[in-house]
């Protein structure tokens, strides 16, 4: 879906006039009606703004042009799952799981792993199989190429 219908349509569920939704991300009406025929798209500032409105990511406005996943666990995200900023916005990077309230919540890969083979494992996928695959995923995600290079700092938040 273009990002001009997921701006009406979700307009239209909040019960919106094109001028409230002006209003509440500060621009014209005008811009809106814009950006609801294709002509523009918001921009950053106002994606932030309309995604915390709206409660959906910056990726879910633009029409989802990419699959997003979590730069600690590699779980696909999807809005539902995505952590938030202390202030309310996405933080596109990483699962309500791995990043809540401004925290990481895994700073040793083991535990994390441990924590995904009690979650993964099922019929289909052994114990063995969701280390070895979360053993070979992990260190290629950013969080824990950022982690390993702070390697030594007393905190990592």
């Amino acid at each position: 879906m273009e990002t001009k219908n997921i701006i009406l349509e979700l307009r239209n569920k909040a019960g919106m006039s094109q001028d409230e939704l002006a209003e509440k991300v500060f621009v014209t009406r005008q811009a809106v009606s814009r950006w609801e025929n294709g002509e523009t798209t918001p921009n950053t500032e106002t994606l932030k703004l309309l995604s915390r409105l709206f409660d959906v990511s910056i990726n879910t406005l633009l029409g989802s042009p990419r699959q997003l996943i979590c730069q600690c666990c590699g779980m696909p995200l999807e809005d539902s799952s995505i952590s938030k900023e202390t202030d309310g916005f996405f933080n596109e990077e990483y699962c309500k799981w791995c990043y809540a309230d401004g925290k990481y919540m895994y700073h040793d890969m083991n535990d994390l792993i441990e924590v995904c083979v009690d979650t993964m494992a099922n019929e289909q996928s052994s114990p063995e199989q969701i280390r070895a695959y979360m053993k070979e995923l992990l260190p290629k995600l950013d969080y824990w190429k950022k982690y390993k290079n702070l390697a030594g700092a007393e905190e990592f938040t």
